[in-house]
């Protein structure tokens, strides 16, 4: 029998689909399963109008997996449409050519294209089967079709090419037969002989395929005891018992209102592997231009692995069942990738592997609803379920506050209403699982500030430091509460720069409470404290020079403190906390990024006054001293490093026994 050659060139582009396309070799079997179900869809299809088709029965129909440990062999069966001669020959023997694919092209042409809401071919790309090639060293393809009394058997060992003969078989559909590779190291291969694999990647690929695949499993039943054997241990033995090893019923397409809390909770558990319940779920269908199924997860913690290399972003995504992608990192922005889940599309633009996406108009509009959909339920639960929106924001509103940075902002205006700050200001919220009891909470949004305002007021105050416990003790924020004003407190590294990006809200800037633009004084108090520094210009700037004219922009008297004597504040766009986030991260070790601070000093403090007399008196070599004091107390506020702890401890003690 002459051996016919590949149409599509050759033993390299049979390679390329075998070693580049397909990066996992076991979604072999999944490809398989699918055009298996293709088969079947088919002579489904067909019989609804075909009269030599009418005894056709849609529970009959199914796939059988057949395995074979002595000979090596993997049999997927179906009982499906079949392969005549000539349809081997061209489905087969040309790689890329689509029999699935030209099939509903003609359905379609010839009910008008109405048929689109009928039926959802998986296989349309012609490529699928040659994915067995990976594990099976030969295939054999033999197929009986609707159309012809006589059966064909197809044999290939790869890109050598293959032969076509008739073969013997009573029973229309297609049996593909996989001799598996032999791999003397560990044998690899036969992994997939082993019920447990099998059982595992349909699960994993091929639940959701609506006819069922059924499998001969081993079952251990009980050996009957013959008379008089009562007392004797009971022994088994195994018993082959075809089993149905998927589901069929895709657990999202399902009507929600029939679905329970506890069974989304389980499907959760149990699809994503997590031993926590999720804190919330969105199960949605949308049907116009794309059409598509959503089941989305958010976690109620953080995952272990979330900030690590480790962790893969992205949603399941499946075509029509089937999985195609266990991660589509294309479905969510970063700022999202704690959201866990699927989505299940019918319209998906694939190429020539279903492990390939196409980057189209189609995958990008479907991400763009899915982020619109997260976003509009986060702004459902601020609004409506305040204390699960905390808990959701504890966990995951770090990767916000970054969404709303990242891109030079570009997602600010989207998030901005979403992001939670603590503030001064603490409120109780009503407790949902007990309407009894009320909850504290100092959480704000900007536009919650806003609302509590004072008439007067103009600009948005904000704190920032490693903690609330710190900021509440900065000096600066003393005064700025005690003039009546909430203060947001940052104690999150990005907290800064979100703000410092958003520039404004509604034309309502951020001001640093421990910025030197920061204006809460009365005319009366400003022309006081212009003219105390303008008296005190020679006193500071022997002070700045005695500490270096690098280390400190200038010293001055202020108003903004009310019992501390000494505070640091910054000038320009970098802060003091900016500064230290900055300089700790690793890409910034030997830039020592600073910010422009100054040395502000409590014109009403008695340091004050003793500063004064000093210089009057003409002891400079004491208001040195008093300098570096001043400047490393200011420092150690805003848990900065001091240059010289020794020098600054002498200069205590020196000072204390005086």
């Amino acid at each position: 029998m002459a051996k016919k050659q590949f149409k599509a060139e050759s033993k390299r582009l049979l390679d390329l689909m075998i070693n580049s396309i397909y990066t996992n070799k076991e979604i072999f079997l999944r490809e398989l399963i699918s055009n298996a179900s293709d088969a079947i869809d088919k002579l489904y299809f067909r019989s609804l109008t075909d009269k030599k088709l009418s005894d056709v029965k849609q529970s009959d129909l199914k796939i059988n997996i057949i395995r074979n440990k002595d000979n090596r062999t993997l049999t997927i069966k179906d009982n499906g449409i079949g392969m005549t001669e000539d349809e081997l020959e061209k489905n087969l023997g040309t790689i890329a050519q689509s029999g699935t694919l030209k099939f509903k092209n003609e359905l379609i042409n010839e009910e008008n294209g109405n048929t689109e809401d009928k039926m959802s071919l998986i296989g349309q790309f012609g490529v699928g089967f040659y994915s067995c090639f990976m594990v099976a060293d030969e295939v054999t393809v033999i197929s009986k079709s609707v159309d012809s009394d006589k059966a064909f058997k197809w044999v290939s060992e790869g890109a050598d090419g293959y032969t076509i003969s008739e073969a013997e078989k009573d029973d229309r559909g297609t049996e593909i037969i996989l001799k598996l590779k032999e791999d003397s190291e560990d044998d690899k291969y036969s992994r997939y002989l082993e019920e447990y694999t099998i059982d595992n990647l349909i699960k994993k690929y091929s639940d959701y395929i609506r006819y069922p695949i059924l499998m001969d499993c081993d079952k251990r039943v009980p050996i009957e005891k013959k008379e008089g054997e009562d007392n004797k241990e009971t022994e088994y033995k195994v018993i082959q018992e075809e089993k149905t090893l998927n589901s069929m019923t895709p657990f999202w397409k399902k009507d929600k209102k029939t679905i329970t809390d506890d069974e989304y909770k389980n499907f959760y558990m149990q699809k994503f592997f997590d031993f926590n319940e999720p804190l919330k779920w969105i199960h949605t269908k949308v049907e116009g231009q794309y059409s598509y199924s959503m089941l989305l997860y958010i976690p109620s913690n953080v995952p272990y692995d979330y900030y690590s290399k480790d962790f893969k972003k992205g949603l399941q995504l499946y075509s029509n069942g089937v999985l195609i992608m266990e991660h589509c990192e294309d479905l969510l922005p970063d700022y999202l990738a704690f959201v866990k889940g699927l989505v299940d599309s019918e319209d998906l633009s694939l190429n020539i592997s279903r492990e390939i996406l196409q980057q189209d108009k189609q995958l990008r509009v479907i991400a763009k609803n899915i982020e619109s959909k997260i976003l509009s339920e986060f702004a459902n639960m601020l609004e409506n379920d305040r204390i699960r929106y905390e808990r959701l924001f504890k966990s995951f509103g770090m990767p916000l506050k970054i969404g709303a940075y990242d891109g030079y902002g570009i997602n600010k205006d989207k998030l901005k209403d979403l992001l939670l700050f603590h503030s001064s200001f603490e409120k109780e919220i009503d407790n949902p699982e007990n309407k009894d009891e009320k909850i504290k909470t100092d959480y704000a949004t900007i536009k919650e500030y806003i609302s509590r305002m004072k008439e007067e007021q103009k600009d948005i105050y904000y704190a920032s430091s490693e903690s609330i416990d710190k900021i509440k003790m900065m000096p600066q924020v003393e005064n700025v509460i005690d003039k009546g004003y909430e203060v947001l407190f940052l104690d999150e590294s990005v907290d800064e720069f979100v703000l410092q990006i958003m520039e404004n809200y509604d034309g309502k800037k951020f001001i640093n409470v421990s910025a030197n633009n920061i204006d809460l004084d009365t005319d009366e108090e400003k022309e006081k404290l212009k003219k105390a520094n303008e008296e005190c210009k020679d006193l500071f700037g022997f002070m700045k020079e005695s500490l270096g004219s690098d280390t400190i922009k200038e010293v001055r008297f202020t108003h903004r403190l009310k019992n501390h004597p000494v505070c640091l504040s910054s000038e320009g766009v970098l802060s003091v906390e900016m500064q230290k986030v900055l300089n700790a991260m690793p890409d910034q070790a030997n830039q020592n990024v600073k910010a422009q601070t100054i040395l502000e000093i409590n014109e009403n403090h008695p340091i004050a006054v003793k500063l004064k007399s000093l210089f009057k008196e003409g002891n400079k070599d004491e208001i040195k001293k008093y300098s570096k004091v001043l400047l490393d107390s200011a420092k150690l506020i805003e848990g900065l490093p001091i240059d010289n702890p020794t020098e600054l401890s002498s200069i205590i003690c020196e000072l204390m026994v005086k």
